[in-house]
């Protein structure tokens, strides 16, 4: 892997790119990094072109939950432009089903949907609760996110309501054994909204990966635990 490789964050589902700035600015100093917000227009497989499109010709792609799913499609779909993929409390498939239990239970995914429907604030509001529940440093996580997220607006109700239908529908099981770039999993050991052993299916099916787990962490381990994340990408960007 290339060391001069642009480093390209994707957010998860209901932030924007501000949601990477500490991250930025830690490895800003010795990584060209850019994390641009992902347009919620058209299907999944629409937006994964229009962020190849709009990046350099090599990066690496780090992807948060939903940005993780996006990742994946990214580098099955733009092989040669991706150099390796940081994948952080990511699934294949967000949503349970009777062949994965490691997902969202239906029920409670379409209760969900059917809230950020009536009132998007209050369904995002509700999803940071979600995010940081149950890790070691939950009141000063949500703090930071807070401060993170709310600089700007996320996106609007429509495409807001479009990413959850990408959570609904997407599923890239089969599709792991195929991607076959280097790849850090990166997965809170408390992290109640993506299970853990997702990520351990994950890992075990992608070619080439490793993962790594944060103790203490839930869903946002790259707010729970900074230092230690931005270690484990600066790393693996620099090819150890």
């Amino acid at each position: 892997m290339s060391a001069a490789a642009t480093l390209v964050l994707l957010h998860g589902w209901g932030a924007h790119g501000g949601v990477w700035a500490e991250v930025s600015a830690r490895l800003g100093g010795r990584i060209a990094v850019q994390a641009p917000d992902i347009d919620g227009g058209g299907s999944m497989d629409d937006a994964v072109d229009r962020l190849a499109a709009r990046s350099p010709a090599r990066c690496v792609v780090a992807g948060w939950s939903l940005g993780g799913q996006l990742a994946l499609s990214w580098a099955h779909r733009h092989a040669a432009q991706v150099a390796g993929l940081i994948l952080l409390a990511a699934t294949p498939r967000f949503v349970a089903a009777p062949d994965w239990e490691h997902g969202m239970p239906v029920e409670a995914f379409e209760e969900f949907s059917a809230t950020a429907e009536v009132d998007a604030a209050a369904a995002l509001r509700r999803f940071r609760l979600l995010e940081t529940r149950g890790d070691a440093r939950a009141r000063a996580v949500i703090r930071e996110l807070d401060r993170l997220l709310d600089v700007r607006a996320a996106a609007g109700a429509v495409a807001l309501a479009r990413m959850l239908d990408w959570l609904r529908r997407t599923d890239l099981r089969n599709l792991l054994p195929a991607v076959g770039q280097p790849a850090l999993v990166i997965h809170g050991d408390r992290d109640g909204v993506v299970a853990p052993a997702a990520a351990d299916f994950m890992a075990g099916r992608l070619s080439r990966a490793r993962i790594e787990r944060i103790a203490g962490a839930a869903h946002v381990p790259f707010v729970s635990a900074t230092d230690r994340v931005c270690e484990l990408m600066a790393g693996f960007c620099d090819g150890h």
